[in-house]
């Protein structure tokens, strides 16, 4: 009996952890993706928004629902077998006995079978990869505008973390200002009059931060929904800064590379291929299929039993499947016209997308080259000659907005030349730069 009672108590224990185990590996697999904690970098948006992006991953499932149609066109007909009986007195029930079953009741089997002709069944399956080919190539395209669409908020994410820093250290700046005016109010250096235009103008530094938090909250949200809203935390931040990296790339080689790897134009190319593999499927469906069959009767239980084959077809005095394969013509001619459409576009963006890039850089370029530091020396220029009652209020405030306004230039400047720079792997449709 005790030994019994152990064995009982180790089953117990046993089946606890065995239950507990399963059901910690179901609560695994239920288990939403654990938030990421560690700032944003424009890496991981990407790779999120791959990996979490609802309607990525919805169009991902084309391709499978492509191949499950591939298994359908390999299909062969199924065989159709046919069970009966004739002969059943039905108006009168008295006579159907054991003996009337037996000898009276013909009993018949027969088998039909569909024998394709034309080779539809192989066409069928290059067809169903084509249409394959196609759906995976859609989705390499959405990958590559989604690949877009996150990089660009991203960078909008900076110029909005950096505008708000703008803002803040500004209204920062103005604010120390306004003190040092104000004691100079005191001590009779300035005129209440000009030091009443030196605080209203720090109204427009507050709007300006408030604006910037905005901004900054607003941009988060649209990268939020593309990475994937349950992926990062609701105060997630990001890594980088606006940056200036000048590369070199040509006109020409982006052209090259753009007609080789860009989706959308692939798409279209295999596009040209389904329409025609599809009208020579279309013609073989004009071979008119055999319809083969086999029978077998018995005269009851009797020794009389009889075989019989027999065969059908259409004869094909009106239906040759002429609409159909005049449609499938029209149509490898309309996927030329769209493959011939889709390579100009490419053409086009590319060169758009270069000479966006120069004017970036050109841009980018002009405020390096001396603008920053005159706007800031005027300001600092025009502060220090205010401060010593040599200056007038109207040219330090002027200085104050074009300081503003530069440097504000300057940052969205730098965030349109970081787009540009994406803008060529884009329209590309391959990382060619990094």
């Amino acid at each position: 009996m005790r030994a019994r009672s152990q064995l009982h108590h180790v089953g117990a224990v046993l089946l606890a952890f065995s239950l507990a185990t399963t059901v910690g590996v179901h609560a695994q697999g239920q288990a939403a993706p654990s938030p990421l904690t560690k700032p944003l970098t424009i890496d991981d948006a990407v790779r999120l928004a791959f990996e979490h992006n609802q309607t990525l991953r919805a169009t991902r499932l084309t391709i499978d629902e492509s191949k499950a149609d591939e298994i359908t066109a390999g299909l062969k007909p199924n065989p159709t077998l046919s069970l009966g009986a004739d002969g059943f007195t039905v108006f009168s029930p008295a006579q159907m006995n054991w003996s009337f079953l037996r000898d009276s009741v013909n009993y018949s089997a027969g088998l039909d079978y569909v024998f394709e002709r034309g080779n539809k069944r192989d066409k069928r399956i290059v067809v169903a990869q084509d249409s394959t080919d196609v759906a995976g190539k859609s989705v390499q395209d959405a990958e590559r505008q989604l690949r877009f669409q996150a990089e660009q908020a991203f960078i909008g994410v900076l110029l909005a973390k950096s505008t708000l820093e703008l803002a803040q250290q500004d209204l920062k700046d103005f604010s120390q200002v306004v003190d040092v005016n104000q004691q100079r109010v005191n001590a009779g250096d300035l005129a209440q009059g000009d030091f009443l235009m030196i605080k209203l103008q720090q109204l427009q530094f507050e709007q300006d931060a408030s604006a910037a938090e905005l901004s900054v909250i607003q941009s988060k949200a649209s990268l939020r929904q593309l990475v994937g809203y349950d992926t990062v935390p609701e105060d997630f931040d990001v890594a980088g800064e606006l940056t200036h990296k000048k590369v070199t790339v040509t006109l020409d080689s982006l052209k090259q590379v753009a007609l080789l790897s860009r989706p959308d134009l692939l798409a279209a190319q295999s596009g040209v291929k389904l329409a025609v593999d599809s009208a020579a499927l279309e013609v073989s469906n004009r071979a008119r299929n055999i319809d083969g069959s086999i029978d077998y009767t018995r005269n009851g239980f009797g020794p009389v039993s009889t075989i019989g084959v027999g065969v059908s077809f259409d004869l094909q005095f009106h239906d040759r499947n002429q609409g159909n394969i005049a449609h499938t013509q029209i149509a490898v001619q309309q996927a030329k016209e769209t493959e011939a459409a889709a390579r100009a576009l490419v053409l086009t963006d590319v060169v758009g997308a270069h000479a966006g890039y120069q004017t970036n850089e050109k841009v980018v370029a002009l405020f390096e080259s001396g603008y920053l530091d005159e706007a800031k020396e005027s300001l600092d220029i025009s502060m220090y000659v205010f401060q010593r009652g040599a200056g007038s209020l109207l040219a330090l405030l002027d200085a104050e907005r074009s300081y503003r306004s530069t440097q504000l230039a300057y940052r969205q400047a730098l965030a349109a030349y970081m787009t540009s720079v994406r803008q060529l792997n884009f329209v590309v449709g391959k990382q060619v730069i990094p």
